[in-house]
């Protein structure tokens, strides 16, 4: 009986492909989460509450919204409330974010969802170390506002 033999090519590729997804594991992402909305419909009284620590203070990061939505949904924006309570201070955003123009959605489409990553931060900011807190609630004119699948916050490290 043979022994098991792996040619050369197939031994590098295996091995750069186990070093590139360990490396890759060092991501800049921080966090990122959403809450689901079951009846595809966002409420002005349901908020998306998220939780996370910062431990990494080398680096300033980028603050965004993650928006998922059905392609049914009415409207060129959305009106959101943000409040982030950090470890020695607080404060609230209230924005309008542009998903489309009157040709196409601005964001990654797949069917017929539609995803947004926004940065509400003109510039990347210093985060202290320790217990971040943020509320997002929807200030739309339509309430429940339809058609919205998902909400959520994303916080990277700003990569130069």
């Amino acid at each position: 009986m043979m022994g098991l033999r792996i040619p050369v090519t197939q031994y590098c590729l295996g091995l750069f492909f186990i070093v590139a997804v360990l490396t890759g594991c060092n991501t800049l992402d921080v966090y990122e989460k959403t809450t689901a909305f079951a009846t595809h419909s966002w409420s002005s009284n349901d908020s998306a509450k998220f939780n996370f620590i910062i431990k990494d203070t080398s680096a300033p990061y980028n603050l965004m919204m993650v928006l998922r939505h059905e392609d049914l949904y009415g409207y060129k924006n959305i009106w959101l409330s943000i409040k982030v309570i950090g470890p020695d201070s607080s404060f609230t955003i209230k924005r309008e974010f542009t998903l489309a123009d009157n040709s196409k959605w601005f964001g990654s489409s797949i069917d017929d969802i539609v995803e947004h990553r926004i940065k509400f931060n003109t510039q990347p900011i210093p985060l202290k170390k320790g217990n971040y807190s943020f509320v997002i609630r929807q200030e739309m004119r339509e309430d429940p506002l339809l058609h919205v699948l998902n909400a959520g916050i994303r916080i990277e490290k700003f990569k130069q």
